[in-house]
């Protein structure tokens, strides 16, 4: 597995265009920190984005979660691989056949992308998924669908941080959790509901933070990402 969790931020690209993304990119560095290429971005610009920003030397998370039938899904893994991508995820909903699909994929690739499942959006609150049709609270859904992930051979998962103090004795040290929904203290939630700072993310075993408008908005990301860089090798300490 290609981790660094001495550089844990994933910097989301949410851009409309290709030369925006790139103008962003001057002002970071492939060093410190991934990006995410998410589906605005990708559906904008296609996969021409994803080899330009890789070119640039910077660790891709595509982040389209796919959902499909289980060949789908395959040959689209198997897509990112061959676009480069360092991380690629699926929704873990869609079912042990459909996830095993995906991590075969990558079974017999030499430098295979690393494969997370997505568990429950962080913009759910318990009401919104049970609206959706989901029995039982939150967390044990989430709980569920991280074991489904692991036992179907995934790398690891997408997940909230308040859900990480849970899943962590279950899974062991070598399981990824990504986790998105984070916010600097005092940031708007904007459209999250389950959120966290870098210092809580990461003292609760988060591997990886996936930061949108609090970097790309910032008057000086640069040192946003060294700032939750210390912060993680602190913790390790």
């Amino acid at each position: 597995m290609k981790i660094n969790k001495n550089k844990p931020v994933i910097v989301a690209l949410d851009f409309s265009s290709l030369k925006e993304s790139l103008i962003f990119l001057e002002s970071i560095d492939p060093e410190l920190c991934q990006v995410k290429i998410g589906k605005q971005l990708f559906v904008s610009e296609g996969p021409q984005a994803v080899k330009k920003i890789n070119s640039l030397g910077f660790n891709i998370f595509l982040d389209l979660k796919f959902h499909d039938i289980p060949n789908t899904v395959e040959a689209a893994c198997l897509a990112a691989a061959d676009l480069g991508c360092w991380m690629v995820n699926v929704h873990a909903s869609g079912g042990r056949a459909m996830l095993e699909a995906a991590s075969n994929a990558y079974a017999n690739l030499r430098n295979p992308p690393l494969l997370v499942g997505v568990t429950v959006l962080t913009s759910f609150s318990e009401q919104q998924l049970q609206e959706v049709g989901y029995v039982g609270a939150l967390e044990d859904n989430v709980r569920k669908l991280t074991i489904l992930s692991q036992t179907s051979g995934l790398d690891g998962v997408v997940c909230s941080a308040r859900e990480l103090g849970l899943l962590s004795p279950l899974t062991g040290n070598q399981f990824l959790f990504v986790t998105p929904g984070v916010r600097f203290e005092g940031e708007s939630k904007n459209d999250q509901n389950r959120v966290s700072t870098p210092e809580s993310a990461l003292k609760n075993g988060a591997d990886y933070l996936v930061l949108g408008r609090s970097i790309s908005a910032s008057s000086d990301p640069l040192s946003r990402i060294s700032l939750i860089n210390d912060l993680s090798i602190n913790t390790q300490r």
